[in-house]
């Protein structure tokens, strides 16, 4: 992921605090000398630290690449919103001749994968029940013993962090104005969130 410098997180509490209420990504594990790699949408449960845990069913084809190479990616990208041409034209700008862009955040996880069955998958189920639900009154997972063949729980140790909030860092406060004022008026999913993170990472003066 290319990260310039005005994009970069501004410390790992942004990017901490910006992923502690996201528990959906996606699991990127390469395996060994595969043509493609194998490809997962997940729910998951970080710790805030250097720590994930997940569950995947038995029949998963990555369950094969991390026996390959247990090194994967998870991926994890939110508060997305398209910026049109039209908006980055002011003042003596010319119109018709404003580059359109994204604005997104991005949090990609390094990790090394640890298959985990037995006792310790039912602790990851349990982890992630109250995560997921807490206060439900869901029965302990244990009660599917019979079914818990089926599936596999996953460690993730992170051994490096890429975080990447890329919101206009690299234009000056008129161009920021006017796309923060836009969204404001358009109010698409993803575009209050947008205009959040570029008033919070560069006020206008």
């Amino acid at each position: 992921m290319l990260i310039h410098p005005w994009d970069a997180a501004q410390s790992d509490d942004e990017w901490k605090a910006w992923l502690r209420p996201r528990d959906f990504g996606t699991l990127v594990a390469a395996g060994r000398d595969r043509s493609v790699p194998v490809v997962v949408p997940t729910h998951f449960v970080h710790d805030g630290d250097a720590t994930v845990l997940l569950h995947l069913a038995r029949p998963n084809p990555v369950w094969r690449a991390i026996d390959e190479n247990p090194h994967v990616v998870l991926s994890v990208v939110d508060d997305i919103a398209y910026i049109p041409s039209a908006w980055k034209t002011v003042g003596e700008d010319v119109p018709g001749h404003g580059i359109p862009t994204s604005y997104y955040a991005a949090v990609v996880l390094t990790c090394t994968a640890e298959v985990l069955t037995g006792e310790v998958l039912l602790e990851v189920l349990r982890t992630q029940l109250a995560h997921f639900e807490p206060g439900s009154g869901v029965a302990d997972p244990s009660v599917h013993t019979r079914k818990l063949p089926g599936i596999r729980g996953m460690r993730l140790s992170v051994d490096a962090v890429a975080a990447k909030f890329k919101y206009g860092g690299n234009v000056d406060d008129a161009h920021r104005a006017r796309v923060a004022a836009e969204l404001a008026a358009r109010d698409r999913p993803g575009d209050a969130a947008s205009r959040a993170h570029l008033l919070r990472r560069t006020p206008l003066t």
